[in-house]
């Protein structure tokens, strides 16, 4: 029989290699891993079995009951090569429900997207009335943690910088100093809320801003950060290369 599911649905016809009530402990079953052979196929069903346990947990995230006993028949009817319903049958049951589950996630997306812009206007507000807090014309909030010296840089310019951002409920998306080494970037190809703020900053200095959505990436969800979240970012500003020092030097080399 030909495969007839997107990737996005091979979940709902085989991740019962994994699934089991999550009532009922799974019970443990010796298994011999002492060829190649069996390594193997235990890799290909331990692998399809992990990468599609996230599907019934999104599923039912999203408010849908998945009836696992059923799941774990089809997939071994599939296999069996008895299915109890036909391609064309299966084929329609799971484009309706690659509907409904995207219709559900595009739902939740919007009602995310709306509580970020309240929850960011309110922390926004929190956040100005604290004592050592600035906000400029545009919105950014920035709080001097430690001074710097010296010139600070201009919009062109490349800057070396350890930093960690998180959304406003604390939880880390970035850091640098996890990957354990400075992010150097020129200063006008980030968000505008960096832009703006560490134009303000001296070398040596560390400054904490809480960056608006329309500062930040807006309506746009990456993954790791929703759509329309304000943004809290340390920053430490540790040294400037001039635009016109590199041009001078990248002309140098011709």
């Amino acid at each position: 029989m030909k495969p007839f599911y997107k990737l996005s649905l091979v979940a709902l016809t085989v991740f019962g290699l994994s699934a089991c009530n999550q009532e009922q402990k799974p019970v443990e079953t010796k298994v011999d891993l002492s060829t190649a052979a069996q390594k193997e196929a235990y890799s290909v069903g331990g692998s399809i079995g992990a990468y599609m346990a996230g599907h019934i947990k999104e599923q039912e995230e999203l408010g849908f009951t998945v009836d696992r006993s059923l799941i774990i028949q089809g997939f071994s009817d599939g296999l069996a090569e008895s299915m109890k319903l036909s391609e064309e049958e299966m084929q329609t049951v799971l484009k309706d429900l690659d509907k409904k589950l995207n219709d559900k996630r595009a739902a939740k997306a919007k009602e995310a997207a709306s509580k970020a812009i309240a929850d960011g206007k309110k922390f926004l507000e929190d956040n100005k009335a604290k004592a050592g807090v600035t906000t400029t014309d545009s919105g950014l909030q920035y709080e001097v943690l430690k001074a710097g010296e010296g010139e600070k840089p201009a919009a062109e310019d490349t800057v070396e910088v350890q930093y960690r951002g998180t959304l406003i409920d604390g939880t880390e998306f970035d850091s640098s100093y996890k990957r354990g080494e400075p992010a150097k970037f020129p200063l006008n190809r980030v968000i505008p809320g960096w832009t703006e703020g560490v134009q303000l900053m001296s070398v040596g200095a560390k400054y904490k801003f809480v960056i608006p959505a329309n500062l930040a990436y807006g309506e746009r969800d990456t993954g790791t950060i929703p759509a329309n979240s304000t943004l809290v970012f340390e920053v430490e500003l540790l040294s400037i290369e001039k635009a016109h020092s590199a041009d001078h030097s990248e002309a140098a080399k011709k």
